[in-house]
């Protein structure tokens, strides 16, 4: 399975990779399926091959032959070419650690600094005239929250993650420089061996993953690749204000403004798999981790600092600290090295026995050593006392550069909690649990007909009342059990962690009153209370607007929030802050690609406009997913196109599914996805981008005709009455729901009920791409930008090249078309058109009637607004195809093209077999062979939903 094609136009050493893995792949299925299987995947591949290069006929005698081989041959195939883009995967995440790496050694060597490194938006900010003291404001103002989910988007096994991340350490082995001819034969020996058990792995797992399996997986990238990268990403910046200010930035203190949050374990909404429990035992998992990650860096700060009290006199305070309390069980083993027997208290008091207990009310701060008291708090005092009392005996290197220095940034960063659990409900749950109260204390009979004003005003005069609704030997009603749980597992979080609580989230925010009900529930559980005509609260409600209308309306309804007295007190408890989540996936669902982008950015100046005006400080949180069709793409790049009110330093957006395996399974890779997200924002938040509208009236006027005009055509298309049919018949979504990748259902209603309202935007976005139509990704873009052009295509080429925002819009429809395959695509549309077809003929024929479309012409429809967006883009971008000015991406979709081809070829069989078979077993067999289809075309596309 190798490519030896010389004119393939990537890189050398990326051609040498994928040619030794793609041998050493051909070598793994000779051995194990036999040479038959391995010609055939051959043959196959070269057919594809050239029907991509001229002569599609080719691509029928593929399906042909593959029609006349059995469960076990395809089973193979299955597996060879799955293995095969999990190693091109591998090796492509190589090529892009190597191509930075050769930039740093440029950098190091006079050149300029990395594009979109730390040290560039320093240097950058210094040019511009920034003095350090600004430089240094503004990163005090920098608070970067990247947020793993759980969304079921990961559909490779964590075993397979362990072996790929295996097999990418020893190619770097085997092509280092430095290694000696014995460590190279090592390393191409592992490295052959490892392709082999790849390739004998199962790509499916034997069961849905349950939460805590959830939670597990998101504390391997915790604990490991992010744990690294806080401390590296500290130093970046160090070295670059060092390296553009010179003495003057030597010994300055750098803030943390880097840390991660999670909604793994705590997301409520639409899985009822995340009980209170289940949150209550993820944060306790957490809190165990981060006592763990900080005892080992302890013990090897406790072997580093072996400094003699004889040689370097310890200073007072370290000496009154250590009088302070008892001597730790061993502490007498280090006699006369104060750092060390600090250390062994430390440890001590961060004991698991100390720390790994259900979360009780926190006690007061004693000695180091109590058990059970000692906080983040305490532990970063007392390492911020060994870095005062080195600095002030001559250590100061030491203190600033070493490992003290790592540890104090990783206290800082992850706290004794890791990373603060968000909590998400939807608002419907909590309209329903707070009438079921407000019957239960006779406050009124039927909340829920109330209009918005008059529950608006019932739940204010409720918060302003000093007793609870509930007294404390009434049983609550069964309505709000679940909800009141949740809340009372937040406080006892809170208590005995304040930092691992980080905000409530209300899914569907649709009016005032969404957010009011979940802090009456707060109320009930000693989260939110007036006291003496004050707020205290303990929570940040967060309201997450996700449909077009939502977003349109955003900023009113905030506004209306801010004039209200009762959330103004609110919000001046909580520092007078407001976080609002905008959701990207919904609102393409909703409304289509152009329509959910404009939107959003109309959104997100509109709300950054009204904070601004009535001076409340926030935060925009970015619920982006993996897939442009779901807000996706280079954040770097939707960080710059950002509109000018929505910079403020302040950011959080959304890690989901296999985002968070990309970004964070290599070292290497994770730093770089960081450094750009701090370059992004530092540079947004100080230097005047052109983020607004150019020409603000007729780019506006364009946009809104554009998105309108796309909108329709997009609704048009889902709301045809044959169109749900025709898409479960087209796509693979039937097996999607049941792969057992997530253990949050693919629906919100039930299984026998789900519709295109029901279905989640993940499972919608991912069955378009299994069919390498990719239509959220840029479907109503022909429809709209046609019309915009034919009235003013000069303007749109002044925005492309003008408006980073309308640059991003357009160019990552042009990568999500060209990564389309709509040759491909037509042959899914057929099976459903002609399984419409029969149907409709079936049941006119019974009726006496005429047959019906059977969904016809539903992918004409979208061929013409393919064909209709290819033309306006390449007008409006001047190009003569589509990504011509990436070509590193073009040709990397060009070379998977015909590998993906194979994959689609043995799905669409394996669709019609598994539609014609008549016996469960058969269907149970064939089931399992396209959960394996379905992952082998989604590692091809490095893209789920």
């Amino acid at each position: 399975m190798t490519q030896n094609d010389t004119t393939t136009g990537i890189s050398l050493p990326l051609s040498e990779d994928v040619n030794l893995l793609g041998t050493l792949l051909g070598d793994a299925v000779r051995r194990r399926a036999g040479g038959a299987v391995f010609a055939q995947v051959e043959e196959l591949r070269l057919l594809c091959k050239e029907a991509a290069d001229g002569r599609p006929e080719l691509r029928q005698e593929a399906a042909r032959r593959i029609r006349g081989m059995d469960r076990g041959e395809l089973a193979w195939l299955l597996r060879a070419y799955s293995a095969f883009f999990h190693l091109v995967n591998q090796a492509e995440k190589r090529e892009i650690l190597r191509v930075n790496r050769e930039r740093s050694r440029a950098a190091a060597a006079g050149g300029p600094p990395r594009p979109e490194s730390i040290a560039e938006a320093v240097a950058q900010l210094k040019a511009a005239g920034h003095s350090l003291p600004q430089v240094l404001a503004a990163l005090e103002r920098l608070d970067i929250q990247p947020t793993l989910t759980a969304h079921p988007t990961e559909a490779r096994r964590r075993t397979l993650l362990e072996e790929q991340r295996r097999i990418a350490e020893l190619l770097a082995e085997l092509r280092s420089a430095d290694a000696i001819p014995a460590e190279a034969a090592d390393a191409a020996d592992a490295l052959h061996d490892q392709v082999a058990l790849l390739l004998a792995t199962a790509e499916v797992r034997g069961e849905r993953p349950s939460v805590r399996d959830e939670v597990e997986h998101g504390l391997y990238f915790l604990e490991s690749t992010i744990r690294d990268t806080a401390p590296r990403i500290h130093r970046d910046v160090q070295r670059a204000l060092v390296a553009a200010y010179g003495e003057e930035a030597e010994g300055v203190e750098v803030p943390v403004f880097l840390r991660w949050r999670s909604w793994i374990g705590s997301d409520r909404d639409g899985n009822p798999n995340v009980t209170p429990e289940v949150t209550r035992w993820t944060f306790q998992r957490q809190r165990t981790a981060a006592v763990a990650l900080h005892r080992r860096e302890l013990e090897a700060l406790r072997d580093e600092l072996a400094i003699s009290d004889r040689l370097a006199q310890p200073p007072e305070a370290l000496e009154r600290r250590l009088a302070e309390g008892a001597a730790a069980p061993d502490e007498e083993r280090f006699a006369g090295e104060s750092y060390r027997r600090l250390l062994t208290r430390m440890l001590a008091a961060l004991a698991p026995t100390n720390h790994g207990t259900p979360p009780e009310p926190a006690a007061p701060t004693g000695p180091a050593n109590a058990p059970g008291s000692y906080n983040a708090a305490d532990l970063l005092a007392d390492l911020d006392l060994m870095a005062r009392s080195l600095t002030e005996s001559g250590f100061e290197s030491v203190a600033r550069h070493g490992r003290l220095q790592r540890a104090r940034v990783l206290v800082r960063t992850f706290g004794l909690h890791l990373a603060a659990l968000d909590v998400r409900q939807h608002s419907d749950v909590h309209e329903e649990a707070v009438a079921a109260l407000l019957a239960a204390a006779g406050r009124t009979e039927d909340y829920t007909a109330l209009d918005e004003g008059a529950r608006v005003d019932l739940l204010r005069a409720e918060l302003e009342r000093p007793d609870l609704l509930l007294g404390e030997d009434t049983a609550p009603p069964e309505a709000a059990r679940d909800a009141l749980d949740t809340f009372a597992v937040i406080a006892d979080m809170a208590a005995a962690e304040p930092d691992s609580v980080g905000a409530y989230i209300v899914s569907m925010t649709h009016t005032v009153s969404d957010l009011l009900e979940p802090m009456l529930l707060a109320r009930e559980a000693g989260l939110w209370r007036m006291r003496g005509g004050r707020v205290e609260s303990a929570l940040n409600f967060v309201p997450l607007f996700e449909t077009v209308a939502d977003l349109e309306g955003a900023a009113a309804q905030m506004a209306t929030l801010f004039a209200d007295p009762l959330y103004a007190q609110h919000l001046e408890a909580r520092g007078n802050f407001q976080e609002i989540m905008l959701g990207y996936s919904d609102s393409n669902k909703d409304g289509g690609y152009w329509m959910a982008n404009w939107a959003l950015h109309q959104a997100q100046a509109s709300l950054g406009a009204v904070c601004r005006e009535h001076s409340v400080d926030f935060r925009l949180f970015h619920g982006r997913g993996g897939t442009v069709g779901r807000g996706g793409g280079r954040a770097n790049q939707a960080i710059a196109a950002m509109p000018a009110a929505a910079h403020n330093g302040r950011i959080r957006l959304t890690e989901q599914g296999e985002v968070i395996s990309f970004r964070y399974a290599l070292p290497g890779i994770a730093h770089r996805h960081a450094e750009q997200l701090v370059s992004a924002v530092l540079l947004s938040s100080v230097t005047t981008h052109v983020s607004d509208v150019p020409a603000a009236a007729p780019a506006a006027r364009l946009m809104d005709r554009a998105a309108a005009t796309s909108m329709g055509a997009y609704r048009a298309l889902i709301e045809r009455a044959d169109f749900w049919d025709w898409f479960v018949a087209a796509t693979p979504i039937e097996q999607i729901s049941r792969l057992p990748i997530a253990s949050r259902p693919v629906s919100r209603k039930a299984a026998a009920e789900v519709d295109f309202e029901g279905l989640r935007a993940i499972p919608w976005v991912f069955s378009w791409t299994q069919i390498r139509a990719i239509v959220p990704g840029w479907y109503g873009v022909g429809a709209g930008l046609a019309e915009a052009l034919e009235e003013d295509g000069p303007l749109a080429a002044d925005l492309y090249r003008d408006w980073p925002f309308f640059r991003a819009v357009v160019d990552n429809a042009q990568r999500e078309m060209a990564r389309a395959r709509l040759e491909i695509a037509e042959r899914y549309a057929a099976r459903a058109e002609a399984a419409g077809g029969a149907q409709a003929a079936g049941g006119a024929q019974a009726a006496g009637g005429a047959a019906g479309p059977g969904g016809r012409g539903i992918f004409a429809g979208i061929q013409a607004d393919f064909t209709a967006a290819r033309e306006a883009i390449l007008r409006i971008t001047g190009q003569r195809e589509l990504l011509e000015g990436s070509p590193v991406i073009q040709k990397s979709i060009a070379l998977r093209n015909p590998y993906t081809d194979v994959l689609n070829l043995l799905q669409l069989e394996l669709l019609e077999r598994y539609g014609a078979a008549e016996e469960e077993a058969e269907r149970e067999a064939l089931r399992e062979l396209l959960f394996l289809s379905i992952n082998g075309i989604a590692a091809a596309m490095q893209s789920t939903g």
